[in-house]
């Protein structure tokens, strides 16, 4: 049985409205952790850019690396909605998890 691998295309940012990063990973508990201790040098060291407000998931590699590349090209309105939409409160989904 072959197991299906899960991409996670995810959005962090430093505060409501702040410094916003996209990213894609297979491994979302591992990369958050890279992330807020800092293990992760530049852009989001820099700007403690630290809550994960947003994130989908697909099994499908080229899917998320597409998806990444689609968000990014957003311009930042259209990503701030996105964002509301799931996460109206600008919660860290990830404040549980590590």
């Amino acid at each position: 049985m072959h197991h299906e691998k899960t991409y996670y295309v995810y959005i962090l940012a430093s505060k409501r409205n702040g410094t916003l990063y996209i990213g894609v990973t297979s491994n979302l508990t591992k990369r958050l952790y890279e992330h807020k201790s800092g293990g992760v040098l530049g852009f989001t060291k820099e700007y403690k850019v630290h809550s994960l407000v947003y994130y989908e998931t697909t099994n499908d590699v080229n899917t998320a690396l597409t998806r990444e590349k689609q968000l990014k090209k957003w311009n930042r309105a259209r990503k701030l909605e996105l964002i509301e939409k799931m996460n109206p409160k600008w919660n860290d989904l990830s404040k549980d998890w590590c």
